[in-house]
């Protein structure tokens, strides 16, 4: 799996960084993903959530 959100499909985004001097450089935007231990259908699975997706409650945390 790459760098997105398993819940909401949050992934990397690149653009430009713009200099004072308006120079441009290309950049990129990483999403704030957390390891999670959840359960789904009864089984214990390791996923990839944003840290928005877990603050709202979208998922709970297997103790």
């Amino acid at each position: 799996m790459s760098r997105s959100c398993e819940i909401c499909g949050k992934h990397t985004v690149t653009g430009n960084k713009v200099s004072h001097a308006k120079n441009r450089t290309r950049r990129t935007w990483k999403p704030n993903l957390v390891n999670l231990k959840t359960e789904v259908n009864g089984t214990t699975k390791t996923i990839k959530i944003c840290a928005r997706c877990l603050k709202s409650d979208l998922v709970t945390k297997k103790v």
